[in-house]
């Protein structure tokens, strides 16, 4: 590990008891937050997160000014849970209508800076469970304390937990083999990030709305490294918020992330100049599945889009305006 990124986190390395309520209170002034929550088919877990957050950092300590769901096509009731439970929400399509849609998490982030009020956005992914409002405390205590913090990166444990046995260390089976080598690789700067694909994090708009927003699975991995580029390792901070549990997905699936992680990193490189491409790497993953005495071919597009800046959208200048 680089001397810089030991240094680093030293000093910007805390955890979510550092941060009390009443000390994020005191600090606040006339900032804004913002909570918002990527939604796609999560009734089952929205609805708790969204009271909790309510509860605790609006009703008893009035920490967060908003609460806000981006509902991403949801085919259940994930909007209504989550308005019933007090956030108010919003559906991905409809905000910049006039944009031809894109589809995946990083869209619905990408959106909610349009759709959002706040000085300050806390990301909370809506599928957690156990889930304690010291997330989000946790992660607003260096942007309300430290005016030179602006990118706060939560970690945590993630236990595998499946079929009622929980292994610890388990989860995060695609940070380990594929961000990590390829942050510690590329962006060496980047390696003190423990969960550097984690989807609880904060920033203050004034940045967020400078970054672009890959709109798939890479968008944690993307803001990372776009993040570094623009505002330095400094700027950044990390809160340890204990442990994190959500739903698990298939080694087929986490393929698919997998891919689109390794199209944003060559992205990045290949902006940063920092290779020599002969020609674009292919966007097409082939898996296979038993089926029967054989094995059933199953292809998927694991190609990433991305948004530009949301400063750079016009429809956005013209409404801070």
């Amino acid at each position: 590990m680089l001397p810089q990124v030991q240094a680093w986190l030293r000093n910007r390395m805390s955890s979510a008891a550092d941060w009390p309520v009443d000390r994020l209170l005191a600090a606040k002034g006339d900032t804004t937050v913002s909570v918002v929550l990527p939604a796609r088919n999560e009734r089952a877990t929205v609805g708790e997160i969204v009271a909790t957050i309510r509860r605790d950092l609006v009703e008893r300590a009035p920490l967060v000014d908003e609460i806000l769901v981006i509902d991403s096509r949801s085919v259940d009731d994930t909007a209504e849970v989550a308005a019933a439970a007090g956030a108010r929400v919003v559906a991905q399509d409809a905000v910049l209508a006039e944009l031809p849609p894109l589809s995946g998490k990083g869209e619905a982030l990408w959106k909610s800076l349009h759709a959002a009020r706040g000085d300050v956005l806390v990301f909370v992914d809506a599928d957690l469970r156990n889930f304690s409002s010291s997330f989000v405390s946790g992660l607003l205590g260096p942007l309300l304390t430290d005016p030179s913090a602006e990118y706060v990166k939560a970690c945590y444990d993630r236990p595998l937990n499946t079929g009622g046995v929980s292994v610890a260390g388990g989860g995060g089976r695609v940070t380990e083999l594929v961000a990590r080598p390829l942050i510690n690789m590329h962006w060496p700067l980047l390696a003190g990030f423990v969960q550097p694909l984690g989807g609880e994090y904060a920033g203050r708009r004034a940045l967020l709305e400078r970054v672009p927003f890959v709109t798939g699975y890479g968008v944690e991995l993307g803001l990372l490294i776009d993040v570094l580029e623009t505002a330095g390792l400094d700027a950044m901070a990390q809160v340890d918020l204990g442990t994190r549990e959500h739903s698990h997905q298939s080694s087929e699936a986490l393929g698919g992330m997998a891919g689109q992680i390794m199209q944003t990193a060559w992205s990045r490189l290949d902006r940063q100049g920092r290779i020599v491409p002969l020609e674009p790497p292919s966007t097409v993953l082939t898996q296979f599945r038993r089926d029967g005495d054989g094995h059933q071919v199953r292809i998927r597009d694991v190609s990433v889009g991305e948004r530009p800046p949301m400063a750079e959208v016009r429809a956005y200048s013209d409404s801070a305006a």
